[in-house]
């Protein structure tokens, strides 16, 4: 009988920290430890298959609705454009920051994770049942001009930043909630956000091109010296909304050895751009067929979302991803290639990136 929790998934994205981090319960990071309403726990990890992934740390405007119900009916007509939150300041972002990072330093205190800044760690953890975790930080806002708070980060285990989720930041533009649309929706990055680029290459930290828009993505594949990611992103030829990623862009990351994770968020992979569960799965073997005819199979990976998205019903949460192993191998991927896409992709796009 066929294994459907292997191969164990290594995936690009999720937003854990911050479901624990707006729970402002004491008994939140139990809840990841023993069960909880949330798409990652540690007793659906043990059941899907989930081997760990980018922890993304992550601070909500005032009133964030991206989880509420009129965010989603908002998103649910034949288009939209739905208007960025304001600007977060240095000085407010640091202590959520902090806060998330804590977070995640007592989660791998208890022993429910491993924070992961080498590739060989990542590897142990896949072979021990340990849930591995890269620090991630979707959204600069925290970073300071010097890249004092960066250094200090770094330290803490950071090892991967997007320069934005879609609000602007002092580094860059994100794109917006829109479909239909490109992501040629503002300029490209500050004089900071160039600084920023050459300070995460110099440091090893992976670059996320997420929520960044063409402007900025372009200007990152003309400074970097590292191979360019999209941790959570998808193919724009299917789903033409402003946070998908052309076909040029495809090349781009294909030409740098870069690397794309599939974003479950059924918005962004259904063809009408719809926030609605009752996707099928056939849409994200669309969109990672389209990824591999561009990029290749050793460039393709996954950046499921959880926690931060509405996800296909079809998998629920991580307990689900027995069934995502089901529908790829029915399609015809063998074991080869879902090795590569679960976790393979991703430790030799980190290996690179972090300079091993």
């Amino acid at each position: 009988m066929t294994d459907l929790t292997t191969p164990p998934m290594f995936d690009g994205h999720n937003d854990a920290l911050l479901k624990l981090f707006t729970a402002k319960t004491p008994d939140a990071k139990e809840g990841f430890i023993t069960g909880h309403d949330g798409h990652i726990d540690l007793p659906k990890a043990r059941r899907g298959g989930f081997g760990g992934g980018f922890f993304a740390i992550y601070v909500p405007s005032p009133r964030d609705s991206r989880d509420t119900g009129t965010f989603l009916s908002q998103m649910s007509g034949p288009s939209y454009d739905l208007p960025l939150p304001a600007p977060i300041d240095q000085p407010e972002a640091l202590p959520v920051v902090m806060a998330e990072v804590a977070i995640l330093s007592q989660l791998e205190r208890a022993g429910a994770l491993k924070i992961c800044t080498k590739t060989q760690d990542i590897r142990h953890c896949l072979e021990t049942g340990t849930i591995a975790a890269v620090m991630h930080i979707e959204g600069a806002e925290a970073i300071d001009a010097n890249f004092d708070t960066l250094e200090v980060l770094y330290r803490a285990g950071l090892r991967s930043l997007g320069p934005v989720w879609s609000r602007p930041t002092a580094f860059a533009h994100g794109v917006p909630f829109r479909f239909p649309s490109t992501g040629d929706t503002g300029p490209g990055l500050s004089d900071a956000g160039k600084a920023l680029v050459r300070e995460c290459n110099r440091l090893g930290i992976m670059l996320d091109m997420s929520h960044l828009n063409e402007a900025g993505f372009w200007d990152v594949v003309r400074l970097s010296d590292a191979p360019i990611v999209a941790t959570h992103s998808n193919a724009h030829a299917i789903c033409p909304t402003a946070r998908n990623l052309t076909d040029r862009q495809l090349d781009a990351i294909r030409d740098s050895d870069g690397m794309v994770g599939v974003n479950f968020a059924t918005a962004f992979l259904r063809p009408d751009g719809q926030m609605n569960a009752d996707t099928p799965l056939e849409l994200m073997l669309r969109h990672l067929d389209h990824l591999i005819s561009h990029l290749g199979e050793d460039r393709v990976g996954f950046g499921s979302d959880f926690d931060g998205a509405m996800i296909p019903e079809a998998i629920g949460n991580v307990a689900g991803l027995p069934a995502l192993r089901k529908e790829m191998r029915a399609h015809g991927y063998d074991n080869v290639l879902m090795e590569k896409i679960f976790f393979k992709n991703w430790l030799r796009v980190l290996a690179q990136s972090w300079g091993e």
